[in-house]
């Protein structure tokens, strides 16, 4: 999550303070001993309580207990997202998405989220690249009604051109804002599409805008009617209800969907490995603070082989999660070049994903500057590794926010739906916390090596360098074929 960097170490802090309360931690090392994570993070149930059905209809039903409030999650996720649209059609998903709210027969526009409101819940929608989801918070009687209408829109959508047209203008509206407007967005779009450019994660999630322009109401009902079947969903609830109850209520409102379609098995193009360093550039006047991405394309969960995506997760908190990171303590902390910098991992993919490091330098400090600096920290990291005493701390912290999740039922939905969604299972996520407590320090260094090496995409987003000039135009740049 590079976006939200310090929102992640505040909960970080958090979690490892709720775990220090509880004695987890207790009994400190000494200088002279080998630091070891306590056996008991490694013991640690995630999502006590959890069950799994199928209907006959094939729904996957994921129930979550929570007792701490009357209230539920509702949750319904489909394996379907940007990746799976048809050549030429980016952003129908994302489309289809804005579409669902527009009613049935029974649930007229805007009848669903006015239900929502009227009982006091909250309700969103989102889009990926492998998925889109749909949910409600409410207080528990409500769940039967949202059962209902959620599964009275997965089978009977209505759209008409007098629905669909306004709706896709809005959608190019809300890119003009999100992408258009926003450099730092612009510069991603160019990074994924030079990092995949035959892969369809190269496309943006909300669409290409001459694609969006195109799509219409046989194109929406096509995926609609392709992916939007129960065969080819999941269903999670979590909150203070039983499964019996859950199941009861999915047979009688989710059940009596038929199959529509066999969504098959989601084959997409393969990419190519990268050649060389492929780089992207934005110049823009609206630019305040400039920046530095680098992209490397990484297995993810569900490509990789047993241990490698523990193994690059070790490797993303150690070089760039917390403070005392490689790259933060290099740059902001030792050398004063950034004011901020670290890394992430993108592992709940379901082709090869991708792996980032990311920095901002102080003012006054260029970006090939910074750039160099960056490759100097990989370069030792690649050679040295990390320590005993690394490796422990970022096991527990690695643990304690997976703890901490639990305390959000959102965010515990959310987990589960996105590795369902992803070609993971439930025991896949499990059996996560032991798994990364079996990551050594070798193969943290085998994981860097083998996929942190020198072939990467490179983003700069820079201030115009004639700031006194007329600067009405921003100007992008890449080296490498790019789709905008």
């Amino acid at each position: 999550m590079p976006n939200f960097p310090q929102t992640r170490k505040q909960l970080r802090a958090a979690a490892i303070g709720g775990l220090l309360a509880a004695g987890l931690f207790a009994g400190t090392a000494t200088a002279s001993e080998t630091p070891k994570p306590p056996e008991s993070l490694a013991a640690l149930e995630f999502a006590p309580g959890l069950s799994h059905h199928t209907l006959d209809n094939g729904l996957q039903i994921v129930v979550i207990p929570d007792r701490r409030a009357p209230v539920v999650t509702h949750m319904i996720w489909y394996k379907a997202g940007s990746a799976d649209e048809l050549p030429g059609q980016s952003g129908i998903a994302h489309f289809l998405e804005h579409l669902m709210f527009k009613g049935t027969e029974n649930n007229p526009d805007g009848a669903f989220s006015k239900t929502v409101a009227e009982i006091g819940g909250q309700e969103n929608a989102f889009t990926s690249l492998d998925f889109t989801a749909y949910f409600q918070r409410v207080s528990k009687e409500h769940l039967p009604t949202m059962m209902e209408m959620e599964a009275d829109r997965m089978q009977n959508l209505v759209l008409n051109d007098e629905v669909v047209a306004p709706e896709r203008d809005v959608v190019l509206e809300e890119r003009r804002q999100r992408v258009d407007s926003s450099p730092s967005s612009r510069l991603h779009e160019m990074m994924n599409a030079i990092t995949f450019v035959n892969h369809p994660y190269g496309s943006p999630v909300i669409g290409w805008e001459s694609e969006i322009e195109a799509l219409g109401r046989e194109e929406a009902f096509a995926f609609y009617d392709r992916f939007y079947t129960p065969n080819n969903a999941i269903l999670v609830v979590a909150g203070d209800i039983d499964a019996e109850q859950v199941v009861a209520l999915a047979e009688q409102t989710y059940g009596q969907v038929p199959r529509r379609a066999e969504p098959g098995t989601r084959v997409r193009p393969a990419e190519p490995p990268l050649q060389g360093v492929r780089r992207a550039e934005l110049e823009d006047p609206r630019v305040r603070q400039e920046s530095l991405s680098m992209i490397w394309i990484v297995p993810s969960s569900a490509t990789g082989d047993p241990g490698t995506a523990e193994a690059l997760d070790v490797v993303s908190y150690a070089l760039g999660g917390s403070t005392n990171s490689a790259l933060y303590k290099a740059l902001v902390l030792d050398q004063k070049l950034a004011i901020n910098a670290g890394s992430y991992y993108q592992s709940s993919a379901l082709n090869d994903g991708r792996f980032g490091v990311y920095a901002t330098p102080r003012p006054g400090v260029s970006l090939e500057t910074l750039e160099a600096a960056i490759e100097t920290v990989l370069a030792e990291f690649l050679d040295t590794g990390i320590s005993a005493e690394t490796l422990a701390r970022a096991q527990r912290n690695m643990i304690a926010d997976a703890v901490y999740a639990q305390d959000s039922q959102t965010t515990l939905a959310r987990i589960f739906g996105s590795a369902l969604t992803t070609g993971s299972t439930i025991e896949d996520v499990k059996t996560w916390p032991q798994r990364i407590m079996a990551v050594s320090e070798g193969d943290v260094l085998d994981a860097a090596n083998t996929y942190l090496g020198p072939t990467k995409v490179i983003g700069y987003l820079r201030m115009p360098s004639d700031t006194t000039g007329d600067a009405a135009a921003s100007s992008p740049s890449a080296t490498s074929d790019e789709r905008t």
